[in-house]
């Protein structure tokens, strides 16, 4: 910015005199701290999303006809069986030899993430914004 004066006391009367003026700058550094309702929001959907991995796996190890005797295959059977009894019996099982194709596995895929939406939005309503009247 230039400011351009000639009434200054020392200036000759036929010169004109110019002054630079620098701006400051102030620079703040901002950092976000989670709040407990965001780890909270994230922690649900981080479980639903792992819920639904493990559900995943299970259909499709099921529809490929995996070995139960693989221990990962087992493993994620054991983890996976609690959480598919639910939606057992809503539609039939149908299986060709090995290969199993299994709905209560889709519908538990489907129905996970539609609690965690409600459980997030319950937490969003509880833990909602507190607004001061200042």
């Amino acid at each position: 910015m230039i400011d351009e004066r000639s009434d200054l006391p020392d200036a000759p009367a036929d010169r004109e005199v110019r002054e630079f003026v620098q701006p400051t700058r102030t620079v703040r550094e901002v950092r976000a701290v989670p709040t407990a309702r965001y780890r909270a929001i994230h922690l649900v959907w981080f479980l639903a999303g792992l819920i639904d991995v493990i559900v995943g796996l299970r259909f499709l190890f099921e529809l490929f006809g995996a070995a139960p005797s693989a221990p990962f295959v087992s493993l994620v059977y054991g983890i996976s069986a609690p959480l598919v009894a639910p939606f057992r019996g809503i539609f039939p099982t149908t299986a060709q030899g090995a290969f199993v194709m299994e709905p209560a596995s889709l519908v538990a895929i489907l129905i996970y993430p539609l609690i965690a939406a409600g459980i997030v939005g319950i937490v969003r309503i509880l833990s909602g914004r507190q607004v001061s009247d200042r």
